[in-house]
């Protein structure tokens, strides 16, 4: 099987980045989200996001025009239905996963492939949802999507071989690196990740050290290019603690458990960057630490 056109549920941070980099590898592109708003504002971004490649000679203008011009937008799910590729990237919530595939499991073409970028929940249990398990896989792409290399696939327990070929051969054409990953929870890079994340919260709870010490020094310490608080906040802290509630149900595991300052920080709403407050305080535009 060729894949021609890809659908993508969701304009949001994920979403748009995929719908780039689709389009400038040659995919024609159906953009769907349930707010006209959010489509216009993913155009712009792609756009905007195009524009800086050309800048730094990553790509030419006819390349971005071309990407552009295959980039379509739709407000109904049901028109996604004629493309060859589905990736959902909408909210990680299962339940509003669930809800998308379900109602769109009636306008698919036979041999549509349906795939999710969720970053943790199950891929097994999300196929079981549809009419073509053995057509389902996770497609998890890293953000900023334009610029991180990786894609995990990751196979549910029915997905067939060829379903993983052509999967992996769409990564390929991408310019993009695929990783394997098995169906468990929070697959590979958020099962190593995200309980690093909640460790440095850990002690920044129990006061081993504060914000900017403990960014610092795995900065510094380890070589990584952000902070693990800073990172959190890049996320979002809703989705960090959405991903460690993931792990200590689906492994039962007390290891895996949720910090209770993360907790509080999501109650409060300080999300981190996309509310303007979480381990950092961004209101002012410089980012100060709020502990």
């Amino acid at each position: 099987m060729e894949v021609k056109s890809v659908g993508i549920v969701g304009a949001g941070q994920m979403g748009n980045g995929i719908a780039h980099v689709f389009a400038l590898a040659g995919y024609d592109v159906l953009l769907n989200d349930i707010s006209q708003e959010s489509l216009t504002a993913a155009l712009e971004l792609i756009e905007k996001n195009l524009d800086r490649q050309v800048q730094r000679e990553k790509i030419s203008a006819k390349d971005r025009d071309q990407a552009l011009a295959r980039i379509s937008t739709t407000m109904k799910l049901s028109d996604l239905g004629q493309t060859d590729l589905v990736i959902e990237a909408a909210t990680e919530r299962e339940t509003v996963k669930a809800a998308i595939f379900e109602d769109l499991v009636p306008h698919l073409k036979p041999n549509t492939i349906l795939t999710s970028n969720t970053s943790s929940i199950s891929i097994t249990r999300l196929a079981s949802r549809t009419d073509r398990p053995e057509k389902f896989m996770g497609f998890h792409f890293m953000n900023p999507v334009p610029i991180m290399q990786l894609v995990e696939l990751i196979r549910g327990i029915a997905t067939d071989e060829e379903t993983y070929k052509v999967c992996l051969g769409v990564v390929e054409r991408l310019g993009k690196t695929a990783a394997s990953a098995e169906d468990f929870p929070a697959f590979i890079v958020n099962r190593i990740l995200m309980p690093m994340i909640n460790e440095a919260v850990y002690t920044l709870y129990e006061g081993v050290g504060n914000v900017s010490s403990i960014d610092s020094a795995m900065k510094l310490g380890t070589n990584h290019p952000m902070g693990p608080l800073e990172l959190a906040d890049f996320i979002g802290l809703d989705t960090c603690l959405a991903i460690m509630n993931v792990l200590h149900d689906g492994l039962a595991d007390t290891k895996y458990r949720p910090c209770p300052l993360l907790t509080k920080y999501v109650e409060a709403g300080w999300l981190g960057r996309k509310s303007e407050r979480g381990f950092y305080d961004y209101r002012s535009g410089v980012p100060v630490p709020t502990r």
